[in-house]
């Protein structure tokens, strides 16, 4: 039996939604500098950075452990500042979950930002967990975003 869920974390930021967006999609190699203690390389294996159909892959530490994530851009929204990212290899599909997704976007609150990261994921049984230390894991990354002092 399969269990499909979604989390949904936000993160109120300063900076507007299109650098953020820029950021992942474009220069997603920058988070090295950005978060250096928790994101290690971005590798680009297919297409031009930021395209739909793009793959990357991610080298990142999280819970103490040093990860890999391949990841495929499935859409783009430049209107909503938005991003799919659909999780095509590493450990969270080939040992935890079924299928999983990144979903990035940023939305206004009265005169602030909400960088809203949805996860999308199916759990093959009940004894999975929730992916609550990934979302605590990408919401500290957003932070270290928004803090980061250069122009991004």
């Amino acid at each position: 039996m399969a269990l499909s869920g979604k989390l949904i974390g936000y993160v109120e930021i300063s900076k507007r939604g299109d650098i953020f967006h820029d950021l992942l999609r474009h220069k997603p190699h920058e988070m090295v500098a950005i978060a250096s203690s928790k994101v290690h390389d971005c590798e680009l294996h297919e297409s031009e950075r930021g395209d739909v159909g793009s793959v990357i892959t991610w080298h990142f530490t999280h819970e103490g452990k040093r990860k890999i994530s391949k990841q495929l851009i499935e859409s783009v929204n430049e209107e909503n500042h938005t991003i799919v990212f659909k999780v095509i290899g590493g450990e969270l599909v080939e040992k935890v979950y079924k299928s999983f997704k990144h979903i990035f976007h940023v939305e206004p609150k009265g005169d602030k930002q909400l960088a809203t990261w949805t996860l999308e994921f199916e759990r093959a049984d009940t004894s999975v967990p929730y992916p609550t230390s990934v979302m605590d894991y990408i919401c500290n990354i957003v932070k270290d975003m928004d803090a980061h002092n250069n122009t991004i």
